[in-house]
């Protein structure tokens, strides 16, 4: 009995999982059988491997049975990214190369039918989770060695082809010294363009401060007006206002965008993402999923930072009514007959929407030539629930001919100073807690904003309090409108808020016009 072994990696969503790679040769009718769940692209690895293994001297897999094990059998293996670990266990099972140098060496990377290693996605996130098992040393496909290379904590090798990879580990177990492969030259790092600045956006002074609101609390956002109001203006310069990513957050963000191929530059992502999907978006480009291989969606892409959904209405109702669960919880689960995988989706949400489908609804609405009931189906797919969980609801107002001549109002750079002030306040707050997930307002449960030690005097809630008993304002609304209020109370540099942050907050919470 001849037998290999090695490792690779698996991914369930956007974490890793080490595999062990085990490769039985013997003689008996000739075969090629896999093991251990793996998709079709995995059960297509015989054939590719069969081919190049004539490309190697004495490796004659087609004249004897072999028999691969991907280990956890029961966990679902997807992708073509095992393809070099099974190459690898079975020349070491073979004898082609040295069996005590692979075993404890993770490989990654597609075998084309010439030998080539061919990069794969969701390097970065293999690599990570490689590096936590206590993995040294990982082989990647030298196109992916610049984004292994972010992982600290273990040596990358890059290879561009089989044939110098089985010469490396023969002189390496003969004790000859080893040229490291030439990787493909990475292109320079364009320069930085500007971002949008808020100072672009004429007039908008309640929006600009709803705008401020959301970003230094992390609250969610509903802009309601007519066509060229400024809503999509306001909604592209909120990223500009948010701090950039932390060390873990920027790990997860540029691990998302690896897994899902969208790495365009060999760095870590440091600014907060800005995701704006087109309103055909399907439920699982927006949530998540897919019919084989389940794949993160915008929510997912979004994570750490902003979802935008420009033209809200126009979303098909169940894309809209999906996005409920994650904004509570901050993930999705989504849940096949083959497997369970969960994606972070810890974004803010923002929602534009004119007033009805002519967009001419506004103000005495003279030019609307929508009837009632075209009025009301068209905003009855943003849902009360829906929009119990948005924060903050504005009516954007189209600005006046005499702001045309007005000079630009105050700008991106001394807002973001505020929001960044206001984030340092809130994580001074609730340090204490220790609780990660309550970095912000937004996040922090409305149980504990009532409770003893955090509730406001009544004469500063009397405002929720009548809306509560009224039934106009929900309990989660009134959370969510607390929350609101210790933010604008931040940017104030109060300790607490007041009757005047409260009403501020509730001010921005029901405005007339808004889905209306």
């Amino acid at each position: 009995m001849s037998l290999g072994r090695t490792r690779a990696v698996g991914l369930s969503g956007v974490n890793g999982f080490v595999v062990e790679v085990e490769a039985h040769v013997a003689g008996g009718l000739p075969g090629f059988v896999i093991s251990g769940l793996g998709d079709s692209a995995v059960k297509q690895a015989p054939e590719r491997i069969k081919a190049v293994s004539s490309l190697v001297e004495t490796m004659l897999v087609n004249q004897r049975r072999v028999t691969v094990n991907l280990s956890p059998a029961g966990r679902r293996k997807v992708g073509t990214g095992f393809d070099l670990g099974i190459f690898i266990a079975v020349a070491a099972a073979m004898g082609i190369v040295p069996r005590g140098v692979v075993q404890e060496v993770v490989h990654i990377g597609e075998i084309g039918l010439d030998g080539s290693v061919r990069g794969v996605t969701g390097v970065l996130p293999s690599v990570h989770a490689a590096a936590l098992a206590g993995v040294r040393h990982v082989v990647v496909p030298a196109v992916n060695a610049a984004e292994a290379r972010l992982v600290s904590g273990l040596e990358v090798h890059a290879v561009a082809d089989v044939r110098e990879l089985v010469r490396r580990y023969r002189e390496i177990a003969g004790g000859r010294p080893v040229v490291p492969v030439e990787e493909p030259a990475q292109p320079e790092v364009p320069p930085v363009t500007r971002t949008p600045d808020l100072s672009d956006v004429l007039g908008q002074v309640e929006a600009k401060v709803a705008l401020e609101i959301a970003a230094a609390g992390g609250h969610h956002l509903l802009l309601a007006g007519p066509p060229g109001a400024g809503k999509t203006m306001l909604a592209e310069r909120l990223p500009g206002l948010l701090p950039p990513l932390d060390g873990d957050q920027s790990m997860a963000v540029t691990a998302i965008h690896s897994v899902l191929g969208l790495l365009d530059e060999v760095r870590l992502i440091t600014r907060p993402p800005f995701v704006a999907p087109h309103h055909g978006a399907s439920q699982a480009a927006i949530i998540g999923g897919g019919s084989g291989h389940i794949r993160p969606g915008a929510i997912t892409q979004a994570n750490c930072g902003v979802l935008f959904l420009d033209e809200t209405p126009e979303f098909d109702k169940a894309v809209l009514q999906a996005l409920r669960t994650p904004l509570e919880r901050g993930s999705v689960t989504i849940a096949r007959a083959h497997e369970t995988v969960t994606f972070p989706a810890r974004f803010q949400l923002v929602l534009a929407a004119n007033p009805c489908p002519c967009g001419n609804g506004w103000g005495q609405g003279l030019d609307c030539t929508c009837s009632a009931a075209m009025r009301r189906s068209y905003f009855g797919k943003l849902s009360g629930p829906l929009l119990d969980r948005v924060d903050l609801q504005v009516h954007v107002q189209p600005p006046g001919l005499s702001l045309t001549g007005q000079p630009p109002g105050e700008g991106t750079r001394s807002v973001a100073a505020r929001v960044a002030a206001a984030r340092a306040c809130q994580r001074e707050r609730w340090r204490g807690l220790l609780v990660a997930d309550w970095a912000l307002n937004a996040h922090v449960p409305g149980s504990l904003l009532r409770s003893s030690a955090w509730r406001l005097p009544s004469s500063a809630t009397a405002p929720l309090d009548r809306a509560l008993e009224r039934g106009s304002l929900s309990l989660r609304g009134y959370d969510r409108t607390l929350r609101s209020a210790w933010t604008v109370a931040d940017l104030s540099g109060l300790q607490r808020p007041g009757r005047d942050q409260v009403e501020l907050a509730l001010s921005l919470r029901r405005q007339r016009g808004v889905a209306a």
